[in-house]
């Protein structure tokens, strides 16, 4: 037998397994919980304040080690039996892409449940709360520590600083890590992909439409600046593209704008795919320079890129778990947490607990149905993972 079917066999994950399914409709109930709580990214204290209520209700984890720091990462410790041994990371994250005033409007079906933000990450951060919750309540165990942490700012201009504060705190305590995103069950990312992101900003003087035209406009000047950028074709290996993702400027209709800005998300597979695509874009940017019309550049977002192969243990376990449920595993580089993590040196894999779609947009659903597996694969990793040999 292998090591995850060994583990299942277990008479505390066999417990386990008959604890999980009685606790499926409470962890819906706890997603949809999380998921009305908005968090936009800076702005996780109300959801932070209710995974460390969650935590301090669970007495089998150590009380000491439950806490959130200043950028609103809430931590708890499972101890382990072995002091000696690494730690395990498994985190979540709680923020969103949605705007305060978005509407949190939840519309279930018999199949899904769909609402802004459920798979990315409310069933995330509610899969890290139950796994905390079904170890500690059965009694598990395990050889090394397990940190269950609810990260902040892993969304937008938030730029990964939640979990890099993680890995600041814990880092030298950790052998490795899971990361939980509520969908995409069945894919297994082992590589961060590299990301960069730019404001573009464009000044003039700016004036009256009427009596000044003619003048430069920010505004004008930006979007034929946004019209070649997005006329640039990026190689499709290493697969580079980028995206314009919001757009600002001007103060009235009848007003040559004076400043105006952009923000330009740009991700390749390579380092060096990122820089060759950033170099374009600045190339364009002198290109449109002229003497009344004045751009300026910020970095306001620097993911890193790192992987591990699919033969280290770590993604071994995740292919052998998904296996031993009967699912096909994809590997995949994306941009997640783990970016930070990996290219620390930390072994890290990030997983789905479902499957879903129309991720970031106000019709975002989950499917229910494959939920309890989803759990159950990331209760048998845990569990793996906390047995890893010392590296």
């Amino acid at each position: 037998m292998s090591k995850v079917a060994n583990l299942a066999a277990t008479p505390a994950f066999s417990a386990l397994r008959a604890a999980l399914q009685a606790h499926q409709a409470s962890l819906l109930e706890e997603a949809i919980t999380i998921q009305q709580i908005a968090a936009p990214t800076f702005e996780e204290a109300q959801r932070a304040a209710y995974v460390q209520a969650r935590f301090a209700a669970l007495p089998a984890l150590d009380p000491s080690s439950i806490s959130t720091d200043a950028l609103l990462n809430v931590y708890a410790c499972l101890r382990g039996s072995d002091p000696r041994r690494p730690a395990l990371l498994v985190s979540a994250h709680t923020d969103t892409v949605f705007q305060r005033e978005t509407p949190l409007t939840v519309t279930q079906t018999t199949d899904t449940i769909c609402a802004p933000g459920i798979g990315d990450n409310s069933l995330g951060v509610a899969a890290l709360l139950k796994a905390a919750e079904l170890l500690c309540q059965n009694g598990v165990r395990l050889p090394a520590d397990v940190w269950f942490v609810a990260n902040s700012r892993e969304e937008g201009l938030g730029n990964l600083d939640g979990i890099r504060a993680v890995y600041q705190r814990l880092g030298s305590q950790l052998g490795s890590a899971i990361v939980i995103e509520g969908m995409a069950l069945g894919h297994v990312y082992i590589g961060g992909i590299a990301v960069r992101r730019l404001q573009i900003s464009c000044h003039t003087a700016g004036g009256h439409s009427w009596l000044h035209f003619g003048r430069p406009s920010a505004i004008h000047n930006l979007m034929r600046l946004g019209a070649q950028i997005s006329a640039l074709r990026p190689p499709e290996a290493p697969r580079t593209t980028y995206n314009i993702g919001v757009i600002e400027g001007g103060r009235s209709v009848n007003t040559i704008a004076a400043d105006a800005s952009l923000l330009l998300d740009m991700r390749s597979e390579t380092r060096d795919g990122l820089a060759a695509l950033e170099r374009s874009v600045r190339n364009l940017i002198e290109q449109n320079r002229m003497p009344d019309v004045r751009f300026e550049v910020a970095t306001v977002g620097d993911r890193p890129s790192g992987s591990i192969p699919r033969s280290h243990p770590l993604a071994a376990l995740a292919e052998e778990t998904l296996g031993y449920l009967g699912i096909v595993p994809v590997f995949e580089h994306g941009s997640t947490d783990a970016n930070v993590l990996l290219a620390e040196g930390l072994p890290t894999i990030t997983i789905g607990i479902t499957r879903g779609g129309n991720a970031h947009r106000d019709d975002e659903f989950i499917e229910t149905a494959p939920i309890p597996e989803g759990m159950w694969q990331l209760l048998l990793l845990i569990g793996a993972a906390a047995d890893l040999p010392s590296a």
